[in-house]
């Protein structure tokens, strides 16, 4: 599954890199992305703000901007590229506080709804809303239980036994 994750105007405490990469992977085999390009960027405010207001008209941070190749003037050129997804790492920090949850499900969260935009998905109407959301929902449960520790049988110890003399 061919992805690149970037983590730039860091470092951004609380974020792991390895467990990020499991989640995508997770999300990108749940998918049945096999062989195209996505890029994944974690950033601050100032970039993400940046982007908002030059792609979107909207001069102020966001949380998350997909920029699907598909699209646009060239989209039928960018064959085996799928876009970019850039998520502003403050920004999902002060979200996951807000809903009491751990900062890397906000990241795996908005991972996912950015992946999404770039299939295609979107969130206009409240039929599209709602499809988007469970699959949302669905990709982040993948990438939970791919980050998750194995939990195989739980083995009990061997019972202690006296020594005979």
């Amino acid at each position: 599954m061919p992805f690149r994750l970037s983590i730039l105007r860091g470092p951004h405490e609380g974020v792991s890199r390895r467990e990020l990469r499991i989640r995508i992977e997770a999300m990108m085999h749940v998918r049945q992305i096999d062989n195209d390009e996505v890029s994944f960027l974690l950033t601050d405010d100032i970039q993400i703000h940046k982007l908002n207001l030059k792609y979107r008209g909207f001069d102020k941070p966001t949380d998350v901007l997909a920029f699907a190749l598909s699209e646009g003037e060239f989209g039928g050129v960018a064959t085996g590229l799928l876009g970019d997804v850039v998520v502003s790492v403050p920004t999902a920090r002060r979200q996951a506080r807000e809903a009491r949850r751990p900062l890397v499900s906000e990241l795996t969260m908005l991972l996912a709804h950015g992946l999404l935009h770039l299939l295609g998905y979107d969130h206009q109407t409240l039929k599209e809303d709602r499809v988007m959301r469970k699959e949302t929902e669905r990709l982040c449960e993948a990438a939970e239980a791919a980050a998750s520790p194995a939990r195989g049988p739980t083995r009990k110890a061997p019972a202690r036994t006296k020594k005979r003399k």
